[in-house]
């Protein structure tokens, strides 16, 4: 196993991408010859990471209870591996924190939860909240994957998205009495700077410039994605 991985990828079979469609599905041509359908776990437009013809990778479960035994793991787009399964980075990152390895939030935990309630009503779910001995500003960390980009900057939102409005307005909720961060999850390499994808969700880029000014701190981390894992490659530069 390469230690520079933070996530290794379970052997990963590869095929090109014929089409995506109904938002859960892609039909693709596996080296071999043989057709299948996997799933997709990325219900969004796709937006520059779903063209046909394209070269993928895909997983495979032995879960005989599963209606697709095959999942959508990545896809190349200009020589660059871009992570598509989208229930992945909060795992990662999940495994990042606990073994304290992501180097902005090192020493100031040293208790992870996840899926904590949270909010006004509490019946929103914040992915991870972080807390030491005294239980004391704790971290409200919320996970966003980014997979759009143009011209090396990665883009967070690629459509509407009154949920992660939502989640801006109940990060901003917590100060002062909670230190809350969202972490953008850049799943793929070639970016160097990460901004919020105005031309998108306009809304969104008022409310993340809000939160910013605010207190909420921004982490924009990037990965190198490859077919056998996941490297860690630090903060992107946050272009506001």
């Amino acid at each position: 196993m390469d230690t520079d991985f933070i996530y290794t990828y379970p052997p990963l079979i590869p095929g090109i991408l014929k089409r995506r469609y109904k938002r859960f599905l892609a039909d693709i041509e596996l080296e071999s010859g043989e057709m299948i359908t996997a799933h997709c776990a990325n219900t969004g437009p796709m937006i520059g990471v779903c063209d046909a013809e394209s070269r993928v990778y895909v997983s495979k479960s032995n879960n005989p209870k599963r209606k697709l035994a095959y999942s959508w793991e990545l896809i190349e787009v200009n020589n660059t591996w871009v992570g598509i399964n989208t229930a992945l980075p909060n795992r990662v990152i999940k495994q990042i924190l606990e073994q304290e390895k992501l180097p902005y939030l090192k020493g100031k935990y040293n208790k992870v939860r996840s899926e904590v309630p949270y909010g006004k009503d509490k019946k929103s779910r914040i992915d991870f909240v972080l807390t030491n001995e005294t239980e004391q500003n704790p971290i409200y960390l919320e996970v966003k994957n980014t997979t759009l980009a143009k011209d090396a900057i990665a883009l967070f939102p690629d459509t509407v998205t009154t949920r992660g409005q939502k989640h801006l307005r109940e990060l901003m909720d917590l100060l002062p009495n909670a230190q809350p961060i969202m972490l953008y999850f850049i799943n793929r390499g070639d970016c160097q700077q990460f901004s919020p994808g105005d031309n998108y969700d306009p809304e969104y880029g008022k409310l993340f410039r809000e939160a910013v000014k605010k207190g909420v701190e921004i982490l924009p981390c990037r990965f190198e994605i490859t077919p056998q894992g996941i490297r860690y490659l630090g903060l992107a530069d946050l272009k506001s």
